[in-house]
């Protein structure tokens, strides 16, 4: 559950090309957590290769510094998740990884990842690094927003494989925030995704995004849209 090292008193957020990455990327550490946490959430792994989506510029940085690659950037228009009638027009950062260029994907093809020979994930390497799973799962396939109606921050998590959800699931009840979660529901679009409660939402994300400029894992735009949606809920109740 711990970010690593500080950083000295008067020192500016962490540099992407200064992310410090562990000699294998399968070890278990914060930034391969934080990684495979967006892999899982936004990418697609293969025996040739890792494609690995984002919509925040500086957290694609970390990501590149951290699995190596080359990064694209293009505008997209897209379905939103919950209401397929909705649209939504946003940068999109893709980190491509190939295989013959990567000792990411060196050892034994795709069965070297942490995942199995069905695609589905084993994070047992990351444990001990729960918060940034989580946060780069959130900023993979979650969303943060203000409900004007209830004057509550929402935060959920949405994704085509239900048991990568179920996985989240886990991971949110055994961090140290009391946070009740609703069950999977279909998704219009054939996903599945869930909520965290929302008495529970502010604790949790500020819990996520706790210290995380110490070590510059984190998306930038999705940390504002919390603080922003706080500061909402806040004052709502005022």
């Amino acid at each position: 559950m711990s970010e690593t090292e500080p950083k000295a008193d008067g020192e500016t957020d962490a540099d992407p090309l200064e992310i410090t990455v562990p000699s294998d990327p399968l070890a278990g550490h914060p930034a391969t957590a934080y990684f495979w946490g967006h892999v899982a959430g936004s990418g697609d792994v293969s025996d040739d290769g890792i494609e690995v989506v984002t919509n925040d510029e500086e957290s694609a940085q970390v990501l590149a510094a951290v699995g190596g690659g080359d990064l694209e950037h293009e505008t997209t228009t897209r379905d939103y998740a919950h209401d397929t009638s909705i649209t939504r027009t946003e940068d999109e950062y893709t980190l491509s990884i190939d295989s013959d260029d990567s000792g990411l994907l060196g050892r034994s093809g795709a069965l070297g990842l942490p995942v199995d020979g069905r695609g589905n994930y084993r994070f047992g390497a990351f444990s001990e690094y729960d918060r940034e799973l989580l946060r780069g799962l959130l900023e993979g396939c979650g969303t943060i927003c203000f409900k004007s109606k209830s004057g509550t921050v929402g935060i959920s998590f949405v994704h085509d494989d239900e048991e990568l959800l179920e996985l989240a699931q886990d991971l949110i009840a055994d961090c140290p925030v009391d946070a009740p979660f609703d069950d999977l529901s279909e998704t219009s679009s054939g996903g599945y995704w869930f909520g965290v409660d929302d008495d529970a939402a502010p604790d949790f994300g500020t819990w996520l995004y706790e210290d995380c400029e110490a070590t510059g894992l984190f998306a930038p735009s999705r940390r504002r849209k919390l603080e922003r949606s706080l500061e909402q809920a806040t004052a709502y109740d005022e």
